[in-house]
This record gives structure tokens, sequence and C-alpha cells, in this order.
């Protein structure tokens, strides 16, 4: 029996099996995580969070699987196995960032779904919310605003797609946890907030830490390549599960072909760090695979993957440089910004305040907005006197001290 402290087992499944062929592969693969069911079965409440969201009229198809989030079958699967091994109420999350108000509508694309299992949707944009410290301090920020769904959760679970992401490189079980932030000012950030160079990638391992998943399942019947939405689709035949999410995510793109240890610029990481590699430096998970207890039954690479390049790399290396300069001057000035923005959003750029206001959510791409200065990236910030959301400035020091070395 190994003594390792992470799981993960990887299982051979044909993208063309039938519901009841993935419900005993996935079951197959789930069996051997002890401590994933230990904690699953003692619960009262889990939340699951899907990668399921997007208009039903932009649902891309390949191979008979959908291509972009997890497959129907793979979701009843996993809702079925829940059913069948703990009595825990089950609740879905999300949020949604397709217009509508950011509301999730009534008929949304996994709704009949979750009604089948008796699953309650709440929608990550509406309150109640709450606040959520991370555990030993944050990685980039010490603080999250949440929906109140999480606070009751006893146990959390994420099920993600085997996808490239344009900026993160990879898109699997950790990145899936950013759906959870409502994205709505003033309670929530926009996506942009979080969603930007530097901040993500320590953004997400923060959330994990907040949030614990404690059963980690990626469905790589099929795969898409080069970018989250808009990729190329792939055959990969695979499902895999582990009760963490780095460790599981490590081993996901082991075997999308990439190198769990690897890190910004070295692909498929050409725009941002390794979130993964940042989160394991800072004591949480690991991305060595021979710290975890790994088995498989199909072979990596188990289909071509790669991110898309979207700029050249000198033009993404000053846009990480100049993002880092703009967080430590609104550091050293951030008596004076207060005095005059106090309680707004600002962008900066060259140490100038270009945009500042209430709600930033439309104010269309930074590419837009940078104008005439196309290398010089733009950086977001709510002037809060009291920082409320406690952000680690230290990290843009630290990636400037990358580039001197």
């Amino acid at each position: 029996m190994s003594d390792k402290e992470y799981k993960v087992r990887a299982s051979h499944c044909h993208h063309r099996a039938s519901e009841e062929e993935i419900y005993q592969v996935l079951r197959r693969t789930t069996d051997p995580l002890d401590r994933s069911w230990a904690k699953l079965e003692k619960a009262r409440r889990v939340v699951l969070k899907f990668n399921m969201i997007k208009p039903r009229e932009k649902i891309e198809y390949f191979a008979g699987r959908r291509r972009e989030l997890v497959d129907d079958a793979v979701a009843r699967a996993v809702l079925r196995l829940l059913r069948e091994r703990t009595t825990a109420e089950l609740v879905a999350t999300d949020t949604y960032p397709y217009g509508n108000g950011n509301v999730t509508p009534d008929d949304f694309n996994y709704q009949h779904i979750l009604e089948d299992f008796d699953v309650r949707y709440v929608d990550s944009n509406l309150p109640p919310f709450t606040t959520y410290e991370v555990p030993g301090g944050g990685r980039m920020f010490d603080r999250y605003v949440l929906n109140a769904v999480f606070e009751e959760a006893d146990e959390v679970i994420s099920v993600a797609k085997m996808k490239n992401h344009a900026f993160m490189g990879i898109t699997l079980c950790t990145k899936n946890l950013f759906g959870l932030p409502p994205i709505v000012p003033p309670v929530g950030r926009t996506r942009s907030y979080y969603h930007h160079l530097i901040r993500l990638s320590y953004v997400l391992p923060d959330l994990a830490m907040i949030t614990k998943p404690c059963l980690n399942i990626i469905d790589a019947l099929t795969g898409q390549w080069g970018r989250e939405w808009g990729g190329e689709g792939r055959i990969c035949n695979a499902l895999i599960a582990g009760d963490h999410p780095i460790a599981t995510d490590a081993c996901g793109m082991y075997l999308m072909g990439h190198d769990p240890e690897s890190d910004w610029p070295t692909p498929p990481f050409k725009r941002d760090r390794n979130h993964l590699l940042t989160a394991a430096k800072n004591g949480y998970g690991t991305v060595d695979l021979d710290q975890i207890d790994f088995e498989s039954e199909v072979s990596a690479p188990l289909a071509e993957f790669d991110s898309v390049e979207t700029d050249s790399s000198e033009t993404v290396a000053n846009w990480r440089r100049t993002t880092c300069e703009q967080g430590l001057i609104y550091q050293e000035q951030q008596k004076e910004l207060i005095d005059e923005y106090q309680n707004n959003f600002i962008y900066l750029q060259d140490g100038e305040v270009v945009w500042s206001g209430e709600d930033p959510s439309n104010l269309g791409s930074r590419r837009q907005l940078s104008g005439d200065k196309k290398d010089s990236a733009l950086w977001l910030k709510l002037v809060d006197p009291e920082e409320h959301e406690g952000e680690q400035f230290q990290v843009y020091q630290q990636c400037l001290d990358a580039f001197a070395t």
C-alpha cells in the first residue's frame, strides 16, 4: 500500500463508449481514491464545480462529445456515482459571463442533467456572499469574496475538461475553479481583474486552497488543443481522477505531453507562469510525479497538445515586466492615489492613471484601451484605503527579479 500523500488514477475509456460504460470506467477509476471517498461519505453537503457554462447556441461538439465542456455522459456518471456513495445534498455552482445581466438562465445547458439527479444549482454571481480567507495567507490576495454556499459545504468536487488555454497553457481541475468568484462589481471583480498576466497564476492556487476539492475528475474522452474556446478537438480516450487538484492536474498535464514542472516561457506556458508549479512551490500539492501514487492505463501523450501563440514572446515579456512595474508603482504611490480615487477602480499604464470609475466591466479589451502603447501593460486595481483584499505586492518584485536573472 502506497504511503504517498496524493493518489491519481487514469483509465482508458473510448470516446464512443456508452453512458453505462463511461459510468463503469469512472467507478473503477475513482474506487482507489480512499481519502476522497472517506470525506464524501461523511459529508452533509457537497458543492460541485463542473466546467459547464456556455450558451446553448455556442456549444461545440467533436467526435460526438462536447468539445469545450464536460460531456453530458461524464456529468451523469459523476452524479450517479455520488448518489450511490453519499447521502449528501449535492449543489452545483458557476458564474455566467454571457450577458443576461450575468445571471444564469433558468434553462441553461446543464439544468436538465442537474434536475435528473436532484442537484440544486447556485449562481455564484448572486448573493449571499462571504469573504473567505486563504489558509495560511494568499499567494496573490489574502481573501476572496465567493458565494456563501461554500460556508456550509463539507466538501468540494472539481470536474474539468482536458484543454489547452491561450493564457494559462492548460485548463484542468484547478483552472476550472476560476468560475467561482462573482464577476459583477462592486462585490465581485470583473474577470479581467484576476484573469491577467501575473495575477492569475497565483489566484488559481488561492481558490484551490480555499475550496480544497477532495475529488478531481478530468473528462479526457476528447480534449481541445490550442485554447479554451475555439480550439481544435482531440480524441484522448481517457478518464482521470485524483484526490488533490494540483496532483491530478500534474498527471493530466503529463498525459497531454507537457512537463508539469515546466514554467514560462516554456510551452505551453507562452504567456504566464505554470499555476500548478506556483502552488507546489508555495507548499500546496506537488508537480513531482514521483511524489504521487499515479497509475495509468493510458500512455502519454494522449494526443497532440499545445497552446496557441497569441503574441510574440518579446511582446509578452514586455507586458509581464510593465505589469509588475505598475503594481509596484501603485504600492509606492498608494496614499496619493487613495486621496484622489478612493473606492474606484483605476487602470495604470506607464505610471499614469488612464481610466478611473466604479465599474470596468464594459470598457472593452486592454488592446483597445492601451492606445499607441501596445507593449505597455494596463494594470487594474480597486483603490481601497483598507486594502481589504490583501494583494501580495511582493509577487511583482519577485517577477521583476526573475527578469534580472
